[in-house]
């Protein structure tokens, strides 16, 4: 069974989406749909932008968005999942995949999203750190033991998680986790608290503009990071796209749930290589490539 799964925040690269501009007249027409929809040229960021400038989250976001699904919309007939997924921001991906969320509303809610993230971290200042060589369970206990408010956050592969919370609660959480043995405890060069309750008011805000949003049944299972497993319901997948904000992506067990499920290979769709990577950490006797 063919599984394809889209990338997440951290992707991004100056110049993505210029190579698939200029040889398809169908993603022309789908940079500049998209353009008008963000109301403002978001393909000039892209295509001519510095590093500097695709890490405004207002772009961020809808830039690795339009790069994975105008890539899998030009792939026309041999794009057929059996199975999908996306990596945090590539859920959004990987719902216009499988005919739940057209493309129109789907950018709309990824740049509502950006937004309301980008407020939340406004409100108060927070980070994420990645921790490399912990078993998740020491790493979990050490943040259940915080004075301050910090999560584990992003479960990429085994022995790799990634936490998030306020700055000084991370801080001393790192110094900990180094004492207990992990080979790396390193902040993050983000802007806040991604998947944490830190994320509430951006929840909060993401999910009216959800709840309004006509959602289809889809054409094949959605493997979503909240529940790590196949999920076929419209209501469904709303209240778990809601959630993901402040709850960890559960990207380790969303995989292995795939495969056990029937998934031999796995199709990257999208800027860069991050989720090829962890695929051969999670299980590197499942095939894995990539388009992008």
């Amino acid at each position: 069974m063919k599984a394809y799964i889209f990338p997440g925040q951290g992707a991004q690269f100056s110049g993505m989406g210029l190579d698939l501009f200029e040889k398809s007249p169908l993603a022309q027409e789908y940079f500049n749909k998209a353009n008008k929809i963000l109301g403002f040229s978001i393909t000039d960021i892209m295509f001519e932008g510095t590093a500097e400038d695709l890490k405004q989250t207002k772009v961020t976001q809808p830039a690795i968005f339009l790069h994975s699904v105008i890539l899998a919309k030009t792939l026309g007939d041999d794009f057929k999942p059996n199975m999908v997924a996306g990596h945090s921001l590539g859920e959004f991906s990987a719902l216009v995949a499988n005919g739940v969320l057209d493309f129109e509303s789907a950018l709309k809610l990824v740049s509502q999203r950006a937004l309301a993230m980008q407020k939340a971290c406004e409100i108060e200042t927070s980070t994420m750190a990645a921790i490399i060589g912990l078993e998740d369970k020491i790493v979990e206990e050490v943040c259940s033991k915080s004075n301050g408010v910090v999560v584990a956050a992003n479960y990429n592969c085994p022995g790799q998680l990634v936490i998030s919370g306020e700055i000084k609660a991370i801080d001393q959480a790192c110094e900990i986790l180094k004492e207990k043995g992990a080979r790396m405890a390193m902040v993050l060069p983000v802007g806040g608290a991604f998947h944490s309750p830190l994320m509430e008011p951006a929840r909060e805000e993401l999910a009216a503009a959800i709840e309004d949003t006509n959602f289809n049944e889809p054409n094949c299972p959605i493997y979503q990071n909240v529940v790590a497993k196949s999920v076929s319901n419209a209501a469904e997948i709303k209240e778990n796209l809601i959630a993901q904000l402040t709850s960890p992506v559960r990207w380790t067990q969303t995989i292995q749930q795939m495969i056990t499920d029937g998934a031999t290979e796995f199709t990257e769709i999208g800027p860069g290589k991050v989720l090829q990577g962890l695929m051969r950490k999670i299980d590197r006797n499942v095939a894995a490539n990539g388009v992008s």
